[in-house]
């Protein structure tokens, strides 16, 4: 019985029971409004280990719930790969469910990787950077790369051959001369030069690489090189004008009148290739990226010290170079040419120099006059066998008669 006017009866309650004052339900807040990230197929999550055994793997990554490794991978792995992942442990991981029926994100620490590593490998491909790695193996077209999780192939045509087989037999593991087996296990630079993450296609390049780096070698060394600096280098070819030599990226050049301060025949009689030497740095053009070289300023001008490596009496060896009307032209060791005048030669009057001595005779000799000035050493034939007591020597030629050896012409040094 309900009495007029008494206490209201209590009322029913008819909905659910406000979660907060301000009247918002719980359960109409979205993930993103409570903190949590917004996870879907694909996503890369960081995550902290919580718990790592053989029965399950938990990794806190913010959401509701722990996520939880798929169960399939988990029994793929190995009890010591389990074992390096330690409780406290950042990781990243890839989603591959939201949420299953227990509520739980399902991910994968594999996908993860290879996810990453694909990305990775985007970034290096669009900015054409060049990366060093392992060689894991081979197969009949060429090598076998594996860059973190993603499996890379090398053509054999995208080789600089540096492991070339020697020998005339070609192998199973032998393309175009290049022995394959001798890359597994080392270390080489590549190019990413095909990416296509549809197929699973990635395509790398040895050539493309060492190509860029000498490129970048190059560059480096023009803008470093100074004139006047000395540096070493490789002899890569030898022509009739003058020498070719790499610098470690550029390649300068000695012309015929820089390989020595003496007079020579050909390039051929200084270096040859193969061989590394020093060289001066003469001038360097880096618009034209040309670099002129000498050889023979990286010793002292033989001129500069002669007087003290010779003196007036001295007996030296020397081999005739030259004949002239008026005398014949020596080679000493050290590249210095003097003269025997025509009245050095023998004790007894001659018309020409091949009375007595050819092109080619190596001869016993004394210095009887050194200016290094004007660059003459003469010398003579018939006072080699004459005692000499340190006395100045007496020359029967006037000084006027005695030619320059440096500017005589190619018609007065003429043989007859």
């Amino acid at each position: 019985m309900v009495v007029a006017g008494g206490p209201a009866r209590p009322q029913e309650v008819t909905e659910k029971k406000k979660d907060n004052d301000s009247g918002i339900k719980m359960s109409d807040l979205s993930d993103t409004e409570l903190g949590f990230q917004k996870l879907r197929y694909g996503s890369i999550v960081s995550g902290t280990i919580v718990r790592a055994d053989p029965r399950e793997i938990l990794i806190d990554i913010g959401a509701k719930s722990e996520g939880i490794v798929e169960p399939k991978e988990l029994e793929k792995m190995s009890a010591e790969a389990i074992k390096k992942l330690r409780v406290g442990d950042s990781v990243l991981a890839f989603v591959l469910n939201a949420e299953n029926r227990e509520g739980h994100v399902v991910l994968s620490l594999a996908r993860a990787q290879l996810e990453h590593d694909w990305r990775e490998l985007e970034e290096v491909f669009k900015s054409g950077r060049i990366i060093e790695t392992q060689v894991a193996g081979f197969n009949k077209g060429g090598l076998i790369i594996r860059i973190g999780k993603v499996r890379g192939f090398v053509p054999a045509t995208q080789l600089e051959g540096t492991y070339r087989k020697k020998t005339d037999t070609p192998s199973s593991a032998e393309v175009n001369g290049i022995d394959l087996t001798a890359y597994v296990g080392k270390k080489v630079k590549l190019k990413v030069i095909e990416l296509d993450r549809e197929r699973n296609r990635l395509i790398l390049s040895e050539r493309a690489a060492m190509r860029e780096l000498r490129k970048e070698q190059k560059e480096r060394l023009l803008q470093e090189l100074q004139e006047g600096a000395i540096v070493t280098g490789t002899v890569t070819s030898v022509q009739d004008f003058g020498v070719f030599v790499d610098l470690g990226g550029v390649d300068g050049m000695i012309h015929m009148s820089e390989l020595a301060w003496g007079k020579i025949e050909h390039p051929r009689d200084v270096v040859k290739v193969g061989d590394k030497i020093q060289v001066y740095v003469l001038s360097v053009d880096r618009e034209r990226e040309r670099v002129a070289l000498s050889l023979k300023r990286t010793q002292p001008e033989p001129w500069s010290t002669v007087e003290e490596r010779y003196k007036v009496g001295q007996l030296v060896t020397g081999t005739i170079t030259k004949l002239a009307t008026f005398g014949a032209f020596a080679r000493l060791e050290d590249n210095i040419e003097g003269l025997i005048h025509i009245s050095e030669l023998a004790d007894r009057r001659i018309q020409h120099p091949k009375e007595v001595v050819k092109e080619g005779d190596t001869l016993q000799l004394r210095v009887i006059r050194i200016d290094a000035a004007r660059r003459r050493l003469g010398l003579s034939l018939k006072r080699a066998s004459e005692e000499y007591s340190g006395d100045a020597l007496d020359l029967d030629t006037p000084d006027s008669d005695w030619p320059d050896a440096e500017t005589e012409t190619a018609e007065q040094a003429q043989t007859a």
